[in-house]
């Protein structure tokens, strides 16, 4: 049978010495079509992560919301989602018939959370339509518990640029959560992929050598995200204000840094990270206002650094 996992996931396995480990779990947990709970999820969310790769190849991320319902399952093999995306959106242009595509389910309040991959089969002005490559659950590790309900907001002003740039630093430096596409060109087993990260707030710190660092925790063991960083760098990471709804895209390219490099790179390790995560930070656009959710405060997760577990 063959693996789920393409070359770039099964080296990092093989790297941190859990590949057959990760294999057994693997052809467990994931599915080539949805479980019946998995479609039951899906069309009770008010908001879907996505991931999607331009032209050139470079991943970008994004969140598509609507009322619970407006993703949809009619057959296991097949997800539909209904949602207008706003137009200065940089992932809109890029949901196109065949192209693939990552999309993550999260229920904030439980930390419940569903992963999809696969290709649009049809996108018309209500939507698109996914074809289910691959679907399987992931641990909740990590995420910060949050109440969240519809609230409709003014859309503020799109701000661009590229590298460092004042307009974003201090949301990234005051986030607990981020989330990251990444992409694989393997024609076994490759595609879009989009997964959460999140830590204790301000996580994610500026580098001396103006790069972002962000501790790398133990997860499922996969390695889906950074099985794709290792052999294609780049990707494209969304920040979310809960208070403001602002939404930072920003492009970055990605280095896995393992311990036994961070004396010549002198970086020291985080509190309950296995390995560190450096990413150059590329063109970024910070839509002001733009997520229709409002959050009311968080519960950390007990699986951070410090909290005894």
């Amino acid at each position: 049978m063959a693996s789920p996992f393409h070359a770039g996931e099964q080296w990092v396995q093989s790297r941190v010495g859990v590949r057959e480990k990760a294999e057994q779990i693997g052809s467990r947990m994931i599915h080539s079509v949805m479980p019946e709970q998995h479609r039951e999820f899906f069309a009770q969310l008010p908001a879907l992560l996505v991931a999607a790769s331009d032209s050139e190849g470079q991943p970008y991320a994004s969140v598509l919301c609507g009322e619970p319902g407006f993703a949809w399952s009619p057959h296991p093999g097949l997800l539909c989602v209904e949602a207008s995306m706003q137009a200065d959106d940089p992932i809109a242009p890029l949901l196109q018939p065949h192209s693939p595509v990552g999309l993550l389910g999260l229920e904030w309040p439980t930390r419940r959370r569903n992963r999809l991959n696969g290709r649009i089969l049809q996108r018309d002005a209500q939507g698109f339509s996914v074809a289910v490559a691959q679907a399987f659950g992931n641990c909740p590790k990590y995420i910060q518990a949050r109440q969240c309900h519809t609230a409709p907001r003014q859309p503020g002003q799109t701000l661009e640029g590229h590298g460092l740039a004042n307009e974003w630093l201090g949301l990234v430096r005051q986030a607990d959560t981020l989330f990251i596409a990444s992409h694989s060109r393997d024609p076994e087993g490759g595609g879009a992929d989009v997964s959460h990260r999140g830590g204790p707030q301000g996580f994610v710190e500026l580098g001396r050598d103006g790069r972002l660092w962000m501790p790398d925790y133990s997860g499922n063991r996969l390695f889906n995200t950074l099985g794709n960083l290792v052999r294609e760098p780049r990707c494209g990471l969304l920040f979310i204000d809960f208070a403001t709804g602002d939404l930072l895209q920003l492009q970055a390219r990605a280095e896995v840094v393992w311990p036994e490099q961070y004396a010549a790179l002198g970086v020291s390790a985080l509190p309950g990270a296995e390995r560190l995560l450096a990413l150059e930070p590329g063109h970024w656009t910070l839509r002001r206002s733009r997520l229709p959710l409002a959050f009311a405060g968080h519960d950390s997760s007990p699986f951070l650094p410090g909290t005894g577990v």
